[in-house]
């Protein structure tokens, strides 16, 4: 049995279950890797699990096909909107919460963003397809957009906190093809939506970031 059949084994269990998610965000990334490198249709689930190291019936026991990985990464990507929407809820109101949200939209676009990206670009057919719920993942983002503005924003306020926060995609789009690393990207996209709302003064946690 291989090491990663012995760890889907014991997946009941708690350390199982950690090795579980961690294998199944390796088969993501690594699916993604050559999605973007060969084409969608141009890849198995055995070369996916060949790269892996792991036996395709680990990787089933994950991903029932590739349909379903890349299903997975955009209902991951609505599980993160949904996850800041709660957290900014959540918040005191005020021009901090702004920067707050802008810095944690950065974090969670670029994380693994990049990468989705790149695949979105080069299989542009297999995401119209495959794509779902990019209605609400727009509904997500019209309540983020009002909760962290508050009621209260000028029209101005609320136009630069939208186009904060939408930048972070915009910069990702406008860096592929540029022969320059992923970190100096997600550093540009926050210095772009910062000018966009600067951070408030005394706000340590912003300032660090930047």
């Amino acid at each position: 049995m291989r090491r990663d059949d012995m760890a889907m084994a014991g997946a009941g269990a708690g350390a199982g279950h950690r090795r579980g998610s961690d294998t199944k965000a390796q088969i993501r990334k690594v699916a993604i890797e050559l999605f973007t490198e060969q084409g969608y249709e141009a890849t198995s689930l055995r070369e996916i699990a060949e790269r892996l190291g792991i036996t395709k019936a680990a990787l089933y026991y994950h991903f029932s096909s590739k349909e379903d990985i890349v299903r997975s990464l955009f209902t991951d990507h609505l599980d993160a909107l949904d996850s800041l929407v709660a957290w900014a809820r959540e918040q005191p109101p005020g021009p901090d919460l702004r920067t707050r949200a802008v810095d944690r939209m950065v974090d969670m676009v670029t994380g693994s963003g990049m990468s989705v990206m790149r695949f979105a670009l080069a299989n542009q057919r297999v995401v119209r397809d495959l794509h779902p719920g990019r209605e609400n993942a727009f509904e997500r983002l019209t309540e983020l957009f009002e909760i962290v503005a508050g009621p209260d924003a000028s029209v101005e306020e609320q136009l630069r906190l939208r186009a904060a926060l939408l930048s972070v995609n915009t910069v990702l789009l406008a860096a592929q093809g540029l022969k320059v690393s992923d970190e100096r990207v997600a550093a540009v996209a926050r210095d772009i939506a910062h000018q966009l709302v600067p951070p408030v003064a005394g706000d340590a946690s912003a300032e660090s970031r930047s």
